[in-house]
């Protein structure tokens, strides 16, 4: 048990690492090749916000754990609303612009809405994992054209911090060996969970939905946690909305196309409805009083207060 869970640790850390060395590579190398900004913008908002759930959840497909691959979507999905927003909001209340209420929350309520309907009825098959692909090809065209339209200086902020002076060499070094890393990492990680949840006797489902939906999910609690000292609160809301986003149209597809079976029945009862029910919490929260959106500590508590009653709820 504990080499297994030493294995998680030392798969985590070198996850967030690799992740973090494989995309500023990629964006650097790319930058140096004359790929447009906002190209390097959309790999930014997808590898940086989920490369870490995306090679786990492949590496569960490949090894034939399709609950734990399914499981790291929706809890990390679960993880970024309750722990990470809640105790944001609990240091610093949030502000939710405008935009945010009027056009990203609205599109992540409708993309939860189709990944549940698609999994009600826990089966995995080819044709599901296409159709929330063919979602994420429109909603990076959606944003392709919200950057073009002048709409998304964020995301073209973000460009420019990342895009440090390095050698095209020093940037194609990181984007392989962060890439090797990132796939060690991976499939240390899966080893040691699947093994955890053999040894504790729980379902893949649930480790996935804990130990490493949460694990997953540890660099953005630390950056939000950091944004919230900084009086950088209101960014926190929109990495969690573009996370969540990404979770479900580019981790949540993996197992879907690589793994034909069924789920864990508790999936629809329990998992869908508590993620359903956060997204709808959020929206109310964030549209507040007369849509003068603002989560403050008492909000961010009851977050923190589902957190923790999910958690119970897995393993009362």
């Amino acid at each position: 048990m504990l080499l297994h869970l030493l294995a998680v640790a030392v798969g985590l850390i070198l996850l967030v690492w690799s992740a973090d060395r494989f995309v500023v590579g990629a964006c650097v190398t790319a930058e140096r090749i004359g790929v447009p900004v906002l190209v390097i913008g959309m790999l930014l908002m997808g590898f940086g916000t989920s490369a870490p759930e995306m090679l786990v959840s492949l590496q569960a497909s490949l090894d034939d754990n399709p609950g734990l691959a399914v499981g790291n979507a929706l809890g990390s999905n679960i993880t970024n609303i309750a722990l990470i927003l809640g105790l944001t909001a609990l240091l610093r209340p949030v502000v939710v612009g405008s935009t945010l209420i009027k056009r990203e929350l609205p599109i992540l309520l409708l993309i939860t809405l189709l990944a549940s309907a698609l999994l009600f009825n826990l089966q995995l098959v080819f044709w599901k994992g296409l159709v929330l692909l063919l979602a994420l090809v429109a909603f990076i065209g959606y944003s392709w054209w919200l950057a073009q339209q002048g709409k998304s200086d964020a995301l073209l902020d973000e460009v420019n911090e990342v895009l440090q002076p390095m050698s095209q060499a020093r940037a194609v070094f990181w984007l392989l060996l962060g890439l090797l890393v990132l796939v060690v990492s991976a499939r240390l990680l899966v080893w040691g969970a699947v093994a955890i949840a053999q040894t504790l006797g729980v379902s893949d489902l649930v480790i996935g939905l804990t130990l490493v939906a949460i694990g997953t999910s540890l660099p953005e609690l630390a950056a939000s946690i950091a944004a919230a000292r900084r009086n950088q609160a209101d960014l926190v809301i929109g990495n969690v909305i573009g996370s969540n986003i990404f979770n479900l149209l580019a981790v949540l597809p993996i197992p879907a196309l690589l793994v034909v079976g069924s789920l864990d029945p508790a999936l629809v009862w329990r998992d869908l409805p508590v993620m359903l029910g956060l997204t709808l919490l959020l929206l109310v929260f964030a549209i507040g009083r007369q849509w003068q959106g603002r989560i403050n500590r008492y909000e961010g508590v009851a977050l923190l207060m589902c957190f923790v009653g999910y958690q119970w709820w897995l393993f009362g």
